[in-house]
């Protein structure tokens, strides 16, 4: 059974409040019947990205407080969490300087792992990890909206409402100290491997490019020299992205890390009663890396909405169809790929693999859909 979605896009076509994105995202939530989804009197998690230092190109606080606001007047007490990604009192502080703040999206902003990112509930999980340590914030909420930024990523090909879910909402720590390789959440995901990131010190001009996007301090140039801590690496391969020499040499991503992705996902879900979650997905300013990226490029597509509904298969498929048939702008990342017109999947040109294995996947394990039909709002 095909799953409803409902849809605005980005076009302003009169010069009115009501028909400017805000006022479209303000009528599309009037019609998502959010009491449905939130308990009313209870607290209800607005998960998001916060982005990064350079990466401000996430979901836009004007947004998110609207969503605040919507979550609010269905009876909800609303707040708006991710989890640690790099030390989290200074995620805190990028949070703010991106404008997530509680003076602007009207909500406590809160870390759902903790400060310290090990605050967590062991969820079984299946395939490749022994369990998820699910945030505790996300854990104990009874209802959650999902904010995604819809974009490209180095592992996943398509970063939507599916990696939000596995990677967003598991702790960045656990309680074993020690090698990253023991670790589970999303450096466990990121270590689903063929190998590890590999350098070669003769080809590094020392720009240190790869030290600044290390969220573990894993990569270090002390007296002119390169080198990599394997003991605080996780792969999550953002050195190997930024690196102009080749130095930096990534490990084959096989399809265990989007098995993963829906495993983890699917165990997030489990903690929340049937039809507590519902899904925003934006699909403006669309970037061809991961919001943790320490800088945001030009979008590689032309804004095309907002999509909404409450099955995350449906939805992260349908951005995929919509951004397929989207115009590559010219300049950017996609465009300098070869794609010049809208077809084929962008996420798959970006980053030689597909964006829709972890989606087919979630849609199997999990009981839901990949099919849908979307009403378009005026």
């Amino acid at each position: 059974m095909a799953e409803k979605l409902l849809f605005t896009d980005a076009r302003v076509r009169k010069w009115t409040h009501a028909a400017s994105l805000p006022g479209k995202l303000e009528n599309l939530l009037d019609k998502c019947k959010l009491e449905r989804v939130v308990v009313k009197g209870e607290p209800c998690a607005i998960k998001m990205h916060f982005g990064s230092q350079g990466a401000f190109r996430t979901v836009r606080p004007a947004f998110v407080r609207r969503v605040v606001d919507a979550a609010r007047k269905a009876g909800a007490k609303p707040f708006v969490t991710d989890t640690v990604r790099i030390k989290g009192i200074d995620y805190l502080d990028v949070a703010a300087s991106n404008g997530i703040c509680e003076q602007s999206v009207g909500a406590p902003v809160v870390l759902a792992d903790g400060l310290f990112g090990k605050d967590y509930v062991k969820v079984d999980c299946g395939g490749y990890m022994p369990f998820a340590p699910v945030a505790s914030c996300i854990n104990d909420s009874p209802s959650m909206i999902v904010l995604t930024h819809c974009k490209g990523h180095v592992q996943a090909g398509y970063a939507g409402a599916i990696k939000n879910l596995a990677m967003g909402g598991v702790s960045a720590q656990n309680r074993e100290e020690g090698d990253m390789r023991k670790r589970v959440g999303r450096p466990g995901m990121h270590l689903l491997h063929h190998g590890d990131v590999e350098l070669n010190p003769e080809l590094c001009e020392l720009c240190g490019q790869c030290v600044d996007a290390c969220p573990m301090d894993a990569v270090s140039i002390k007296d002119e020299k390169i080198s990599l801590d394997r003991r605080k690496c996780w792969s999550c391969c953002r050195c190997v992205r930024v690196c102009r020499t080749g130095a930096l040499k990534g490990p084959d991503i096989g399809p265990a890390f989007q098995d993963a992705l829906a495993h983890v996902a699917k165990a997030v879900l489990s903690t929340f009663e049937k039809g507590r979650v519902f899904y925003l997905n934006f699909m403006m300013d669309v970037q061809p890396e991961c919001d943790c990226m320490p800088g945001a490029d030009v979008p590689v597509l032309a804004d095309a909405g907002i999509l909404a509904g409450a099955d995350p298969c449906a939805i992260d498929n349908a951005t995929c169809d919509l951004l397929a048939r989207s115009h590559p702008i010219p300049g950017a990342a996609l465009h300098e790929k070869g794609c010049r017109e809208p077809g084929g999947e962008p996420f798959e040109i970006l980053h030689g693999k597909s964006g829709r294995d972890h989606i087919k996947k979630l849609a199997e394990i999990g009981g839901f859909s990949v099919d849908y039909e979307i009403e378009a709002l005026e």
